[in-house]
């Protein structure tokens, strides 16, 4: 006990007798108190400092034109956010919108915001806004602006995302590229040779279920043939029916992959 009270009166403190235990006197804790302060303020202020850094590079503020700017203007003032999330801010009742762009392209949703009954049958309560063609090009220039904020992988994808993907049946479709309406509006809910949509069923072998005139009569009213049905009669004409159909059946003479050849999904995947 003595070689402690030597030793805590040497190193100047005090030194609880009945415990064992030294303790700072009250200008070593003042010291202690206000080094520790300036030095963890010091590391605050530098992150601080770092990140403000970063900002301009992360958000690519170069990239905000005015319709971005209008886009956000019409975003606040019908308040979407009273119904969806975006950069994880909002209400939870409606799909998260940060990546909507790069999920579902922007002529599904210039489709989808004209009329969201129409886009998804009996489904869907969003409001028809009626906005014209520049608002929603805005709208969808600011959403499309938020998709390529650096968020440090936010949002993140489902847990189980590949192993809800059906199985592509066909190689690397090396024939005729894809009709541009299939790629740009029904790829975000079909997915053919493993790229798409998985809202929708994968059209790899849609041959062996439907007929050329049951696939045009189909695609022109889906909700006559099966009212209540999700798949949304798209505007297109005659020529475009018969281009889809056309490269769905020739899908036919595509041959399938070897099993446990199946390349990884290129494209990201749909989901909400």
């Amino acid at each position: 006990m003595g070689t402690c009270f030597y030793l805590a009166h040497a190193s100047g403190l005090s030194y609880l007798p009945n415990q064992g235990i030294p303790m700072l006197s009250k200008s070593q804790a003042r010291i202690f108190f206000l080094g520790g302060t300036g030095v963890f303020t010091a590391i605050f202020l530098a992150l601080t400092w770092d990140s403000m850094r970063q900002i301009p590079k992360l958000t690519n503020d170069d990239k905000i034109t005015p319709e971005v700017a209008r886009g956000k203007e019409l975003w606040e003032a019908n308040n979407c956010m009273g119904c969806h999330t975006l950069f994880g801010e909002g209400a939870y009742y409606a799909p998260e919108l940060t990546k909507v762009v790069e999920r579902r392209g922007k002529p599904w949703i210039k489709l989808f915001i004209q009329d969201p009954q129409k886009m998804f049958p009996g489904e869907r309560k969003m409001v028809k806004y009626n906005f014209d063609g520049r608002q929603i090009d805005d709208l969808i220039a600011f959403l499309e602006w938020c998709g390529e904020v650096d968020l440090q992988g936010f949002p993140p994808k489902p847990p189980l995302q590949n192993q809800l993907k059906p199985t592509a049946t066909t190689s690397d479709l090396s024939g005729p590229p894809a009709p541009e309406l299939f790629k740009t509006i029904c790829q975000a809910c079909h997915m053919v040779g493993g790229v798409g949509g998985v809202i929708g069923p994968a059209l790899d072998e849609v041959h062996k279920r439907k007929s050329k005139e049951e696939l045009l009569e189909w695609i022109a009213d889906p909700q006559r043939l099966k009212p209540g049905s999700a798949m949304p009669q798209i505007d297109m004409t005659p020529e475009q029916r018969e281009e889809i159909v056309t490269w769905l059946l020739g899908l036919s003479n595509t041959s399938p992959r070897p099993a446990g050849q199946l390349k990884p999904i290129s494209q990201p995947e749909i989901y909400e």
